[in-house]
């Protein structure tokens, strides 16, 4: 036990990179409108596949209660990732829209700037590497 224990020392100490674990990921909601519905997250590390997690097979989809505030999203490996959140009142599934305009609520990671459709992965990404990671994710309504 010992020699595994200084052989691993050593490795470190001779400058090899350390093993990056899983960490926490976690988000709170700011600005939810009502407790009607649920809220509909996606979070993904593969820009093809934001914002909504289609055909995304490293996905991570939840559907919670929308009177939850802080959501724990569970361990993930080090890397880039991006969250996207709907407030679907009407639990259907989807967000609704008229004319291209979002009907529910829409949020995404470090709340980028929303103009006419949903912000890039890279401007709503962020990074896991070392340490638990919270979102504060700022809901927005149009209609």
């Amino acid at each position: 036990m010992k020699a595994v224990g200084l052989s691993m020392v050593a490795y470190l100490v001779m400058g090899a990179a350390p093993v990056t674990l899983p960490q926490p990921l976690s988000m709170a909601l700011e600005g939810l409108r009502s407790a009607r519905g649920q809220i509909l997250i996606c979070v993904t590390r593969d820009p093809d596949h934001f914002p909504d997690c289609t055909d995304d097979p490293d996905k991570r989809h939840f559907a919670i209660p929308a009177s939850s505030d802080t959501v724990t999203l569970g361990q993930l490996t080090p890397g880039s990732y991006a969250i996207a959140i709907i407030h679907d009142e009407n639990r259907n599934g989807r967000l609704d829209t008229f004319a291209g305009i979002p009907r529910e609520g829409v949020g995404f990671s470090r709340n980028p700037v929303l103009r006419f459709g949903a912000p890039s992965f890279r401007s709503a990404s962020f990074t896991i590497s070392g340490a638990p990671v919270e979102q504060d994710i700022q809901l927005k309504y149009f209609l």
